[in-house]
């Protein structure tokens, strides 16, 4: 994220007009009127500006609600969809109560430490700009746990879920926080002494948001173990070829896709942070280019890799939309750290990069028995770190000077064009995620583990197979019955009845009295069905004795006398003149 610097100039200004010793005559008091003016307006629109980047980034939540909802079977919606929810219930507390404290608590530049030590409860909070700054760091923060969610669906318990949500964005996720992005963490670039003499450049959390959720949802599946016959049959054999569950809703994993892109805009130029001046309002632009260019590369390059893949091995040209979607979320992620350093083509290569890296790596775990149930992992943890990476292979000097204030050390590949091969920044970018990794492995590992040893971590296999909407959220998450057996019976048998009847009659022949006996009883019955019915309901009169008729409607309130004549007609195969009775 930007170093914030407009707070201090604020009160600089503000402070030096309120001081009388300094405002000697009425035009500079007129002056110093406009400047607090001026100052005060450049404060709310910078607020303001925050304040709505957080909304799109806490809106993303709805975005991996639908996907998950989406990519998981029918069974398993409630419970997917609830555990998205409390991600943010979860987050909001973990991080008012002790997350922001331990992110950004006595941050100071001239010094360095491991974890923020004040602003617990938010105590000293008085200003909007405090508040503001809360709001967006939160949204950040309950995305990180949200990653998780999608990968361990379908069979992982509710407990668990609360604890390590609570775990990740109350203490995990912030000391990779304030190691990066505050001005006191031993990697941050905002410190007057960074690490390598640049620190690491992670503008808005390829590698502290999305390597964080994704290594966290790594370790997880790992313990946690795949879902039931996803790699072994009901007897525990290893399957030849890995079953597939197909997403239950193919439209809720785009809309979850699409909101997710959207939600990415307030993501990365949010992470601006500001936007009443020059510089970071190109800064924020620029981030809106480079998130649009490379989420639309990272889509057409794994929909295209894996249809030519395909392809090859069965002769079949088929266009995969899930890969088109995760494509496009892996672009998202892996421009993230590099959104406000690189150029627009860069930003294309990014993406084309971060398509394959997806697809790798989703073949990876398959291979290694890993049960992704949405593929965050390929999504987050692999194009996290791929992302992080790529700042140091391509951050352009006159970017890196406008986002960050140096160009002292830059990109690799532009090192080169000095002729320095200059490769701190690519060096503080390794050592940034092999960080992140050994950190939340670190707490992580045992975390999972003992949940585990305490059967706290996995439904058992009954409920797993029933489906935890019926077996944890009192039943299923669509309400769809068909008829009733027995009712479906008896009207095949009657409707076969009447065709019998209808076709001897059409031919000219007798029919057996018991059969006529029986057809007007079964008319008889339905005409009274009809008329106890009129007074609640619109009422469909089947015709289907005379299939080539089809069927008519008969409106709320046709008289007794009306529903015989229509009987009547029936029986004649005349009743087309009434077509006016539809509705």
């Amino acid at each position: 994220m930007a170093e914030d610097q407009s707070s201090y100039n604020r009160d600089v200004y503000i402070g030096w007009c309120n001081d009388e010793t300094q405002v000697k005559s009425t035009d500079q008091g007129a002056i110093c009127d406009a400047v607090i003016t001026s100052a005060e307006a450049v404060y709310g629109v910078d607020v303001f500006f925050l304040l709505y980047a957080a909304s799109l980034v806490f809106f993303m939540q709805a975005g991996f609600a639908m996907l998950c909802a989406g990519s998981v079977r029918s069974k398993n919606v409630k419970n997917i969809m609830l555990k998205n929810l409390l991600d943010a219930c979860g987050g909001a507390i973990g991080f008012w109560s002790l997350g922001y404290a331990f992110a950004y608590g006595g941050s100071d530049k001239y010094h360095k430490a491991f974890i923020g030590n004040t602003d617990f409860f938010l105590r000293n909070f008085n200003e909007g700009e405090d508040y503001a700054s809360w709001f967006f760091q939160f949204a950040f923060a309950a995305t990180a746990a949200t990653i998780v969610a999608g990968t361990v669906a379908e069979r992982c318990k509710m407990a668990a879920y609360l604890c390590y949500s609570v775990m990740l964005t109350g203490f995990v996720y912030p000391v990779v926080v304030f190691s990066i992005w505050s001005s006191s963490g031993f990697l941050t670039a905002f410190n007057t002494d960074p690490f390598r003499g640049i620190g690491m450049i992670d503008f808005a959390g390829s590698g502290v948001v999305h390597m964080t959720g994704g290594t966290t949802a790594l370790i997880a599946a790992i313990i946690l173990g795949p879902r039931m016959g996803r790699f072994h049959d009901s007897d525990g054999v290893a399957l030849d070829t890995p079953v597939t569950f197909k997403p239950h809703s193919v439209s809720l994993q785009i809309l979850g896709t699409f909101i997710l892109w959207f939600g990415w805009y307030g993501f990365n130029p949010g992470s601006a942070l500001k936007i009443a001046n020059s510089s970071s309002a190109t800064v924020a632009s620029l981030c809106a280019v480079t998130t649009t260019l490379a989420a639309a590369s990272g889509c057409v390059t794994a929909m295209f890799t894996d249809t030519f893949m395909q392809r090859k091995l069965e002769g079949e040209t088929q266009y995969d939309l899930t890969m088109a979607m995760n494509g496009a979320l892996s672009g998202l992620v892996g421009i993230t750290a590099g959104c406000a350093v690189v150029t627009p083509w860069a930003s294309i290569i990014i993406g084309i990069i971060a398509g394959w890296v997806y697809i790798a790596f989703s073949k990876f775990l398959i291979k290694m028995k890993i049960d992704d149930a949405v593929d965050a992992i390929p999504v987050h943890f692999a194009n996290g770190m791929w992302g992080c990476i790529a700042v140091g292979l391509f951050a352009e000097p006159d970017r890196m000077n406008l986002a960050y204030s140096t160009d002292k050390h830059v990109g690799w590949f532009y090192s080169w064009s000095r002729n320095s091969g200059d490769a701190n920044l690519l060096l503080c970018q390794f050592c940034g995620v092999l960080w992140i990794i050994g950190w939340v492995s670190i707490i992580m590992i045992p975390f999972f583990s003992i949940l585990q040893y305490l059967n706290m971590f996995r439904v058992d296999e009954l409920e797993e197979r029933v489906g935890l909407d019926i077996s944890h959220h009192k039943g299923s998450a669509y309400d769809i019955h068909g008829p009733d057996p027995d009712d479906l019976s008896n009207y095949s048998a009657r409707q076969n009845q009447k065709l019998k009847h209808n076709s001897a009659a059409k031919q000219g022949e007798s029919v057996p009295a018991k059969e006529k006996d029986n057809a007007q009883k079964d008319d008889d019955e339905e005409a009274k069905r009809n008329l106890d019915d009129l007074n609640h309901k619109k009422v469909k009169v089947d015709f289907l004795g005379h299939t080539e008729l089809g069927s008519i409607y008969v409106p709320l309130g046709t008289s007794k006398e009306e529903m015989f004549l229509l009987r009547f007609l029936k029986k004649r195969s005349i009743f087309n003149f009434f077509q006016f009775f539809n509705i």
